[in-house]
């Protein structure tokens, strides 16, 4: 089964692919994506029978959007990835689930895929 994760909004979505069809779903995971996301991952996947160990590649939007969201996102499918030596590829754009999935169907592999913020991230500096 194929993971398709976009977290760089208040409003993740999650689309899952394989032999049978595509499914899409959202999560409005607002500030609860941290402690949340494993076990969102986890029900999505069971409604289809499915464990993160069904997951064979893994295609992920890399931005821009929340510097927080990306962190977060791609951080749990980077190390999915690298634990389970799974093929994983980022992409921009509006077009970045159908680039993934070409992307994968040529079996490319980025290994890590590093967020694109879309400018500087705004990190407010320590008062003290």
């Amino acid at each position: 089964m194929i993971l398709l994760w976009n977290s760089a909004a208040m409003m993740v979505q999650c689309t899952l692919v394989d032999g049978r069809g595509r499914y899409d779903y959202e999560w409005q995971a607002d500030r609860l994506l941290a402690r949340d996301i494993l076990s969102y991952l986890r029900d999505t996947l069971a409604i289809h029978g499915k464990t993160v160990d069904d997951v064979t590649q893994i295609g992920v939007f890399r931005g821009p959007g929340s510097f927080t969201g990306l962190r977060i996102g791609l951080s749990v499918l980077n190390t999915l990835a690298t634990a389970r030596q799974l093929p994983i590829v980022g992409a921009t754009g509006d077009a970045w689930l159908s680039e993934c999935l070409e992307r994968l169907d040529r079996q490319e592999n980025d290994s890590i895929v590093m967020p694109d913020y879309g400018g500087d991230a705004h990190i407010t500096k320590p008062r003290k």
